[in-house]
């Protein structure tokens, strides 16, 4: 018989990231519990991330011809968060890769060293016309995640 074990996966320091961004917890957010929702957790790591790269000119929304759809998220929670708290975001690169892009978050209470959750998603760059994937990341995003690794 074979024992493996298994790592417990930890909460990371803000300088494990390369960008922040606020974002306030809304009434709404919280659960019976008095905490955020697991499921608000997602939508905070996809407003972080694509808020980046749309205020960096690396993502339009409206008019551009390429994006991303998540094929996969993952997230581990260490401290819980609520409303009214402020919330900043951590975001990196772990890996680029043709298409496909891993953003990785770290969630911090205001002021804290250590994410409160950590989780990451894969986006899969796809035309917007044919939903095919990429042949190549469009340049002007490719130098504005080259920024976050």
């Amino acid at each position: 018989m074979t024992h493996t074990s298994q790592v417990r996966i930890q909460p990371e320091p803000r300088s494990a990231f390369k960008a922040f961004r606020r974002i306030d917890t809304r009434w709404m957010d919280n659960d019976v519990y008095g905490h955020v929702n697991n499921v608000v957790y997602y939508s905070w790591f996809d407003t972080a991330v694509n808020a980046h790269l749309i205020e960096q000119g690396a993502l339009d929304i409206h008019q551009g011809e390429t994006i991303g759809l998540v094929v996969e998220t993952q997230c581990n929670y260490f401290a819980p968060l609520a409303f009214p708290q402020v919330v900043e975001a951590g975001i990196r690169v772990a890996r680029m890769g043709a298409s496909s892009v891993r953003y990785e978050v770290g969630l911090f209470a205001q002021g804290e060293d250590l994410c409160a959750a950590r989780g990451h998603f894969v986006h899969v760059y796809v035309s917007k016309e044919t939903r095919r994937p990429v042949t190549a990341l469009p340049m002007n995003l490719k130098t504005v995640l080259e920024q976050l690794v």
